[in-house]
């Protein structure tokens, strides 16, 4: 019989581990698909609305702080209100990147890919039902003259910038973890402020994936935006194996102090 307590004033009965791996799961496809949503819906909107004259790599600056912000903003929001319940990861490079290190579970790693790639079709295709706008205009495409081993680079650190942050500000536990969703809206931020016109800046299979199929459109170098994410993983997650290693905290001690003698 499963241990029970109370919560609320209510008996609870608590969920086993595949249960819970199983719930979890849930939320995660719910807050992919939320995330991208809004996403898709957004750049959609910017680029429908973009003004005809483009200097930047064919995409005008507002054009681009319009779709960075539409992505960072659906991201803070969705991991904030979803984290409680999957750790609101929403992309195949960052679950890949917390299994490497220690901090999810491989089961419940081999559970949330398919789930976080299945969301992004459904809201690929649901934002190309509802939106009178093609949505491969969302799509990740290369642009600015941009080589394809330019991008696969590009895309492998604007990954590893957010994945470290994921890594030190949500997996490391500190009295700004609760604060983590804002540093992870604004590393996507950085990122696509950086590259959305030169790379699409995904940062995301799924994020590719989900569009991608909805237009049917996929270009001939698709695979940077799976291989480069998940390069970019791997070099976030070194470093921060490499941080953990040396005891990184040691090096900047008294971060966490409530007050001044716990500080020395």
């Amino acid at each position: 019989m499963k241990r029970r307590h109370l919560r609320g004033g209510r008996e609870h009965r608590r969920l086993s581990p595949l249960q819970a791996h199983l719930v979890a799961a849930a939320g995660e496809f719910v807050g992919t698909f939320l995330f991208l949503y809004f996403a898709y819906a957004g750049n959609l909107m910017a680029v429908s609305r973009a003004p005809t004259t483009a200097p930047i790599g064919g995409m005008s600056s507002e054009t681009v702080i319009y779709i960075s912000l539409a992505y960072s903003f659906s991201l803070l929001v969705t991991v904030w209100a979803f984290y409680r319940i999957s750790g609101g990861l929403f992309n195949p490079a960052i679950t890949v990147g917390l299994c490497l290190a220690g901090q999810l579970p491989w089961l419940r790693g081999a559970l949330f890919i398919p789930v976080q790639l299945i969301a992004s079709l459904c809201a690929g295709g649901l934002v190309s039902a509802m939106f009178p706008v093609d949505i491969a205009l969302a799509n990740s495409v290369l642009g600015g003259g941009t080589s394809i081993s330019q991008g696969l680079f590009m895309e492998m650190f604007f990954t590893a910038l957010l994945v470290f942050v994921v890594l030190m500000l949500a997996a490391e536990k500190s009295q700004d973890t609760f604060m983590a969703p804002i540093g992870i809206g604004l590393a996507l931020f950085a990122a696509m402020i950086a590259g959305t016109a030169y790379t699409g800046a995904s940062l995301n299979p799924a994020r590719s994936l989900g569009c991608a199929v909805a237009a049917t459109s996929f270009p001939g170098y698709h695979w940077i935006y799976w291989l480069g994410p998940v390069l970019g993983s791997l070099l976030a997650t070194g470093t921060y194996l490499l941080a953990k290693y040396f005891n990184y905290e040691e090096a900047n001690s008294g971060q966490d102090a409530t007050d001044e003698s716990e500080a020395v």
